[in-house]
């Protein structure tokens, strides 16, 4: 907690950067600074506010250290990869299960803090902003819906983590205390549920995408249920958010014909898209400031795609620009999916193709020759503005969607004929026929529907899998199924270490 109370202070009294979690939403300009105590005055500063409160979720895929990539890299479907076993100390020890207190990236910790702290500050001065109410009730909906997102990373990622609703200040953040996993799960639930009831049905698109909806928090609230092994309630709020299997839901949204456009850059906030993160090729984000939230590229475009790629003039494989090779697909998950029509929209399969001349490229660190074709970069994805090419790519990933809204409520269903219906609606749409829903034919289904989505190795911790499955990786059940806490964290603080780690 202490190396980030500084950080923190200097964003209380500064404008927050803005970035790019809507369209014309986040199009605010900051003019001069604010103390704290005179910020907050007026609906522009307001809204500048909500926006810094929005920032930390492009986590999911902005920087080196973003979810996706991390999550991937310890799961049993992909590898670290990148240049060599020491490029990323974090996630080359999380993917082979050897993280401690002093490798793992801290940035898990102090990002999603960081945010918690701006969410904090908001809901403290908003009361007194002179804005109309119905507006600060949104936006106090939107920044508890944001507030339990990021308690609910740091839970499942950390488990024993300090339960802030107030923002720190210099005379009690030294003796702060970890809260119990479950009374954290407590006041996620309360965010959710009192946003919900605020929260509009839908955002109008041309201004407001991106921007926290009804169904968003309905189907956030629902995967938090599910991971506390609260089915019925799982099922319930799910079942509010999914509709009839197959067809439009209550707020619009509906599974998209094809699957591999789920995966097109272009196609932002499209009607299976529950919420989701922006990113741009327009903002300049350069390597001065890559990483620390200001930058609005998707970094996880450059890491996963191969390294000094090129194909022969007439070749059929896809044009690509070079990347950095992480996340490299593993056979297990290759033999898994290549007969699934999923495959083509997941794997893009390099090995035959620079095996048949089609393609060429330098293998990096624990290579496969299989790479994560939903978030390969894309020549025609490369930035329009200033900055480094390699960090603005503009594609948006998700945070959930409506697929994986089907997948979890038939789990916390378990059987009967709604659980095959969802069970069946996610396989209809990509032409693979029914199968009897059971609990294995719903994690094959998630592993063949989510892979390369960050979220295989929370499955397998929620399971009960993950010392099967993460065996041959050193996985340790009853230590790695969560992070140790930084280090630096545990300094002159009250904050204990998580139990078997140093």
């Amino acid at each position: 907690m202490k190396t980030i109370k500084i950080k923190y202070f200097f964003i209380a009294i500064a404008m927050v950067s803005l970035g790019s979690c809507t369209k014309d939403f986040v199009d605010i300009t900051p003019k001069g600074s604010f103390l704290s105590s005179n910020y907050y005055a007026n609906e522009q500063q307001a809204t500048a506010a909500l926006v810094g409160v929005y920032d930390p979720i492009r986590k999911n895929t902005g920087g080196f250290e973003n979810m996706i990539a991390m999550m991937n890299a310890g799961s049993d479907d992909h590898v670290a990869g990148g240049g060599g076993a020491t490029d990323g100390a974090g996630i080359q020890a999380f993917s082979n299960h050897t993280l401690t207190s002093t490798n793992v990236p801290g940035s898990f910790w102090n990002d999603y803090y960081q945010g918690i702290f701006r969410a904090n500050t908001l809901l403290v001065k908003l009361p007194d902003v002179a804005m109309a109410d119905n507006l600060k009730a949104r936006f106090a909906a939107e920044t508890k819906a944001l507030r339990a997102i990021y308690y609910f990373d740091l839970v499942r990622l950390f488990k024993n983590v300090p339960l802030l609703l107030v923002p720190l200040t210099a005379t009690n953040m030294y003796d702060v205390e970890q809260a119990t996993p479950e009374a954290v799960y407590v006041q996620i639930e309360k965010d959710l549920l009192e946003a919900i009831a605020v929260l509009p049905t839908s955002v109008p698109a041309a201004t407001e995408s991106g921007r926290l909806t009804k169904g968003a928090a309905q189907a956030m609230l629902g995967k938090v249920y599910l991971f506390e092994g609260k089915k019925p309630q799982a099922a319930a709020i799910l079942a509010e958010v999914n509709g009839t299997p197959g067809s439009a839901n209550q707020y619009g949204n509906k599974l998209l014909t094809n699957y591999s456009d789920l995966w097109v850059t272009s196609n932002k906030f499209n009607s299976e898209s529950l919420l989701e993160v922006s990113h741009t090729s327009a903002g300049n984000s350069d390597w001065g400031f890559w990483g620390s939230g200001a930058d609005e590229g998707n970094t996880l475009n450059v890491m996963v795609g191969p390294r000094s790629y090129s194909r022969p003039a007439g070749s059929t494989a896809p044009d690509l620009p070079s990347g950095w090779s992480f996340n490299c697909i593993t056979q297990d998950l290759y033999d898994a999916i290549k007969t699934d029509p999923r495959f083509g929209a997941t794997v893009l399969d390099l090995k035959a193709l620079k095996a048949a001349g089609q393609a060429d490229y330098i293998g990096g660190y624990q290579d496969t020759g299989y790479f994560l074709n939903k978030y390969l970069p894309r020549k025609s994805d490369v930035r329009t503005g200033g900055g480094a090419a390699e960090l603005n790519y503009k594609q948006n990933s998700y945070i959930i969607r409506l697929a994986d809204c089907y997948l979890m409520e038939a789990e916390a269903l378990g059987s009967g004929s709604r659980a095959q219906a969802l069970l069946d609606a996610v396989r209809s749409r990509v032409g693979l026929p029914a199968v009897p829903v059971t609990l294995a034919a719903i994690k094959s289904e998630r592993r063949m529907e989510l892979a390369g989505e960050g979220l295989r190795f929370f499955d397998l911790v929620r399971w009960g899998d993950a010392s099967t499955k993460l065996a041959s990786r050193g996985f340790v059940a009853g230590r790695d199924e969560i992070f140790p806490i930084p280090q630096r964290e545990l300094l002159g603080t009250k904050l204990k270490q998580n139990s078997g780690f140093n």
